[in-house]
């Protein structure tokens, strides 16, 4: 059996939920994985000492064989302090899935290997997918236009098919994806899973105020900036949210930063606690909700998608 066949055979959906910054925690990585999707979050989101051990105790405990397995993202970043003791951790509790982010590392996916897991790096173009593969990775997670966090520029229908032809090993596709028929869409163009964020920031169980949940719910599209300014790295960010923290949206567009930096992520950085992160797949959401509920209505869209394809 192949990695992505044993991979497809624990969800119900093809789908992953990509690890989101502050607001992916243990509530929520449960909720996806009960509804059959990875759930996934950073390791950098357990801020206290011993808490990221105590996260992983946790998800051990109540995920189980019959549930999908669940992810924790690493930033490979040199100004990531905490990558060594985090790394440790999840090879002392088998972390079943790994998403590296901002490099890729030998002696990372080495180490995840030897327990056996999995380990998807997460790339914007080919220069660093054939990086990711010949480090040792053992799937992409292609990050596409439209995404939400560490947004890249290509369409997907490009950046998947040009992956597909030199890969064939499991791909999950990043990029504005927010209904079912979108899943179905990434799995028509050569992707195997899709790779969704933004939408889950506006359930009951996502680490988000209320005003962040409820600019999800009312924005669209057209209501994200795709910027460098608040990381160094270029990402999609909700415009009212700017707005209500003293810029202007429309200066920063032209504005560029100097260098990235992820040293201060463990903080309350204003950058991270009053502008916020978000793809443009947001659209479809009009309300806050539990997860799973979420999930089953992206159960039904895929399955309705499916068939309209198949007529």
């Amino acid at each position: 059996m192949s990695l992505t066949s044993s991979l497809k055979d624990r969800l119900q959906l093809p789908a992953i939920a990509s690890p989101m910054f502050i607001i992916s925690n243990p509530d929520l990585v449960i909720a996806q994985c009960k509804a059959g999707i990875v759930g996934s979050f950073p390791s950098l989101n357990a801020r206290q000492p011993g808490q990221f051990e105590e996260w992983l105790q946790r998800l051990n405990e109540e995920i189980g064989p019959e549930d999908a397995p669940y992810a924790v993202n690493l930033i490979l970043h040199r100004s990531n302090v905490r990558l060594e003791e985090d790394l440790a951790l999840c090879v002392k509790y088998k972390v079943p899935m790994i998403i590296t982010s901002l490099g890729a590392r030998t002696d990372v996916n080495d180490a995840i290997h030897s327990y056996g897991g999995i380990v998807l790096h997460d790339v914007i173009n080919q220069k660093f997918a054939h990086k990711a593969i010949e480090k040792g990775a053992d799937g992409l997670i292609l990050v596409a236009a439209g995404a939400g966090g560490h947004a890249g520029t290509q369409s997907p229908f490009a950046l998947v098919r040009e992956t597909r032809e030199w890969f064939d090993g499991p791909i999950a596709l990043s990029g504005s994806i927010g209904h079912g028929a979108s899943i179905a869409g990434a799995i028509a163009m050569g992707a195997d899973f899709a790779y969704m964020g933004s939408i889950f920031i506006a359930t009951d169980e996502a680490n988000a105020v209320a005003g962040y949940k409820q600019m999800i719910a009312t924005c669209s599209a057209e209501d994200i900036l795709y910027s460098n300014i608040f990381t160094g790295v270029h990402g999609n960010y909700l415009k009212p949210s700017i707005v209500n923290a003293g810029l202007d949206p429309d200066k920063l567009a032209g504005q560029e930063a100097e260098k990235m930096d992820f040293a201060a992520m463990g903080s309350d950085a204003k950058a991270w606690k009053d502008i916020w992160g978000c793809g443009q797949g947001i659209g479809t959401i009009k309300d806050v909700q539990p997860a799973s509920q979420l999930i089953e209505r992206l159960k039904s869209e895929y399955k309705t998608a499916l068939a309209r394809l198949n007529q």
